[in-house]
């Protein structure tokens, strides 16, 4: 007798904690429903098409409003990551309003993005569930030509490449790729990056994309210690070309057509800043004095009196990408500068990554404005006018 009642009182506790213990993760369920995923990659649910919400474009306008949709099924090779913070770039303003070529609609841009990896494919090691990641510029590409075995994905020979919003992309459901003002995102592991915790997930956001396209010509300049390094329109990427060169021991010049801002450039390093007025005299005072210099303006723009600043047989290098993607130049200017030029274009996974920890580890960090999703359409009117300062970013528990 008391056997039996010994057992029944056991299968009552029992039952009350499979109970709670049911409760309490259907209400983890709730609140992310990624978290269905966490604790084991090969439940048929990984065959499901990942529920998301986020804020897109619908047409040229470039007015964003909320919008639900779906990604993928996390496949045996991709990570699915619970978004915490997307910052805005300037090149989401371009494409969402069609600067450079018609869009399909609705689209959600973004890329840079950063979270935790809440679930991962049967083939991925490189990362596990809990992990902190971020992806940039990029999110997929043949990964089977010279370029992509040699860490220049966004170069594919076979022109494969998936920029990480408005690309076609079979497995999207949508059609198109899908960027990261969203809650969630599907990505292939190799096109994610590892964010180390000595840097905040906020700060680490702007590195994806600024600090890549950055960094990758920076150091292929191969400037000496207290060369004298020339940084073009402060703005998201300017200011963290400043941050970067100065980290690595230049001599930085700020060009900027914004007064307020002169300041803060300052306080970033810089040796001197230069206010660019409209006939862009007082460029005049600089030619030939620096040893290379970096142009990150995101409009067309005369970039004769900016070239030639730089000292004959230097460099010049464009990172902006201005509305149709053109810029002037006089060719018998150029001629008698002297002056190498070029242009390029964000940089590698495993660059990426490589930036992401040079600037933890030596507290290389954008300057950033933490907003909420309601607040995206005011943030893009502040930086076509200038205005950002200098990295809007946006926290994802707001979508």
């Amino acid at each position: 007798m008391n056997d039996h009642l010994s057992r029944k009182k056991q299968s009552r506790r029992e039952f009350i904690q499979k109970t709670a213990l049911a409760g309490a993760g259907a209400s983890v369920l709730m609140s992310n429903p990624a978290s269905l995923f966490a604790n084991n990659s090969n439940s048929t649910n990984m065959e499901q098409n990942i529920k998301s919400k986020g804020y897109a474009a619908f047409d040229v306008s470039g007015k964003l409003r909320p919008w639900a949709f779906e990604r993928r099924a996390v496949g045996d090779n991709d990570i699915l990551i619970d978004v915490k913070y997307a910052s805005i770039c300037h090149s989401d303003i371009h494409q969402m309003k069609g600067h450079w070529g018609p869009q399909q609609y609705p689209q959600v841009p973004g890329h840079e993005i950063v979270g935790i990896v809440a679930a991962v494919g049967k083939n991925v090691t490189k990362f596990k569930v809990g992990d902190r990641a971020g992806v940039g510029c990029m999110v997929d590409s043949c990964m089977e030509c010279n370029s992509c075995k040699h860490g220049e994905e966004q170069f594919c020979d076979k022109g494969e490449t998936v920029f990480t919003y408005g690309f076609p992309e079979k497995s999207s459901p949508t059609g198109i790729s899908q960027g990261g003002y969203s809650s969630s995102l599907v990505v292939r592991d190799h096109f994610a990056v590892h964010i180390p915790e000595n840097i905040s997930l906020q700060e680490a956001a702007p590195l994806l994309c600024a600090g890549i396209t950055t960094y990758s010509p920076l150091m292929k300049a191969n400037f000496k210690i207290g060369d004298k390094v020339g940084v073009a329109g402060i703005g998201g990427l300017g200011h963290m070309a400043v941050k970067l060169a100065v980290s690595k021991g230049a001599e930085v010049y700020a060009f900027t057509t914004t007064a307020d801002k002169v300041d803060d450039i300052k306080s970033f390093g810089a040796k001197e800043v230069i206010v660019v007025n409209n006939d862009l005299s007082s460029l005049q005072a600089y030619a030939k004095t620096l040893d290379y210099m970096i142009s990150t303006i995101p409009y067309e723009f005369n970039a004769a009196p900016y070239i030639i600043c730089v000292k004959p047989g230097g460099t010049f290098t464009f990172v902006g990408m201005p509305v149709r993607s053109e810029i002037t130049i006089n060719n018998l200017m150029l001629a008698f500068a002297r002056v190498n030029f070029n242009a390029s274009l964000i940089g590698g996974i495993p660059e990426t990554q490589e930036v992401v920890h040079y600037c933890a580890d030596n507290q290389v960090h954008p300057q950033i404005e933490i907003i909420s999703a309601d607040q995206i359409n005011e943030a893009w009117e502040k930086v076509i006018n200038k205005e950002a300062r200098y990295r809007y970013v946006i926290d994802a528990a707001t979508f």
